[in-house]
């Protein structure tokens, strides 16, 4: 570097011509290695380039499944609010077919209790009869009696035995009264016939309206079951349709993605092809610095002029890399994971549901043990009030309240313009404690809103 600085003293064309001499070697030597290292740089055959007709149409096809996909999807979400709809249907004509049930049974318990009540008044009605009876005939045989001996009976000897004439009037007075008391005593037993004989008529009356009700109880009880048995065929017949349109969409989504994937492999190879083409331009644009180099050697060879600058360039660093609502809530927490089983539970615990002839029976229901919506909430308030074991009895066991002033221990229901057909118990938080319905179990989940009725039933406070 100090010699550098004194370029310009005496000695400087000696120097300068061992400077030219330097960097022809130096070129020389780098012209040398570039070309034992352009080897390396030699750009494979080119892969296959794919038309853009061949992109384009394999793009149109995919964006074709795309579409039906999307209108599959379209399809299975309205065919799945539709299935939700018609569930929402089975679970209230289940309620109304428990409703039907619970009728029929309290019918079935009245016209018992009147045909009981008919028998004991047919029974008061027959005995007071045989008194009336008993009592005509003694009157006969007294009056019978007294027209044989001229007086009242038993009043000759009563006279002839006296002792005195004050004994005599005395037996007299006793005798009529006697006489007397018979007399009235079959005015009353005629009065009492009368009675049993309105209770008696009442009764059969009672017993003809209880009959009437268990056969209308009957009707509905039919009627329900049919509606049932409708309402299942629907959802049989949407859950059907449902599967069918999963599959056609699973088929077409498939499709897609096998379309997507020739897109992809179609838009690989043209990037693959395109990276060839930059690789080949760098390598040409390589060899043309290769032979500007070995031209400017050439050159250099034949050039005995020129001077020593000391030019020079140093490398620079690259940048840095850089309360008894609790007991309620209580017991129906106990119960979460119970099975659910339509008609089962009451307020000492699970029971064993009974048959629907439709979604339920599907499941086995009657034979499971577990708790349906309702049957849940007369377990968990077992010990505030008795309940019915139907859901639309229950909205109305307690005091109503607005949605918006729920709170945690109130009862929650869904139904519509055909009626209540579920219930759950509020946790609070948002959350709600539930027998959701066949095939599931009891369970903590998010109060839904839809299809809920505008108030909840509170039982406590």
């Amino acid at each position: 570097m100090a010699r550098r600085g004194r370029s310009g003293t005496a000695g400087a064309p000696a120097r300068g011509a061992g400077a030219r001499r330097g960097l022809t070697v130096a070129t020389v030597a780098l012209v040398a290695l570039l070309g034992a290292t352009s080897t390396g740089l030699a750009v494979p055959p080119p892969p296959p380039n794919p038309s853009d007709s061949s992109i384009d149409s394999a793009k149109g096809d995919a964006n074709a499944k795309a579409g039906e996909v999307g209108r599959l999807t379209n399809q299975l979400a309205q065919a799945e609010q539709k299935l939700s709809s018609l569930q929402d249907d089975v679970e209230l004509k289940q309620e109304q077919a428990m409703k039907a049930l619970v009728d029929l049974q309290t019918a079935q318990d009245e016209a018992t209790q009147a045909q009981n009540d008919a028998k004991s008044a047919r029974q008061e009605a027959d005995a007071a009869v045989g008194a009336i009876e008993k009592a005509r005939a003694d009157a006969k045989k007294f009056a019978a009696a007294s027209f044989e001996q001229g007086s009242t009976i038993g009043s000759v000897s009563a006279y002839l035995t006296s002792d005195s004439p004050k004994d005599l009037l005395a037996r007299a007075q006793l005798l009529n009264a006697i006489g007397g008391s018979r007399i009235n005593a079959m005015d009353r037993l005629q009065q009492a016939q009368t009675d049993k004989a309105n209770k008696d008529s009442a009764a059969r009356k009672a017993l003809e309206l209880a009959q009437q009700k268990q056969d209308a109880a009957t009707q509905a009880k039919g009627a329900a079951d049919s509606a049932q048995s409708a309402a299942v065929s629907a959802q049989q017949a949407q859950a059907a349709q449902n599967t069918q349109l999963e599959a056609n969409k699973n088929s077409v989504e498939q499709q897609l993605y096998a379309a997507q994937a020739k897109v992809n492999g179609l838009q690989g190879q043209r990037q693959r092809y395109q990276d060839w083409v930059a690789q080949k331009q760098r390598e040409d644009e390589e060899r043309a610095r290769q032979a500007a180099l070995r031209a400017a050697a050439a050159a250099n060879n034949n050039d005995d002029g020129g001077d020593d600058n000391g030019g020079g360039s140093r490398g620079r660093p690259s940048p840095a890399a850089g309360s008894s609502i609790e007991a309620v809530i209580a017991r129906a927490l106990s119960k979460v994971g119970m099975p659910y089983a339509w008609g089962g539970g009451n307020g000492s615990g699970p029971t064993r549901g009974i048959r629907d002839g439709g979604v339920a029976d599907q499941y086995g229901d009657y034979r499971k043990i577990g708790f349906d919506c309702s049957g849940l909430m007369i377990y968990a308030f077992a010990g505030v009030q008795g309940l019915p074991h139907f859901s639309g009895y229950q909205y109305t066991s307690g005091r109503r309240v607005p949605l918006s002033q729920m709170r945690r221990g109130d009862m929650l229901f869904w139904g519509g313009s055909g009626g209540i057909h579920h219930v759950a118990l509020y946790l609070g938080n948002g959350q709600m404690v539930e027998a959701p319905q066949s095939g599931s179990y009891v369970r903590v989940v998010s109060v839904r809103y839809g299809g809920i009725m505008p108030y909840a039933t509170r039982l406590i406070g």
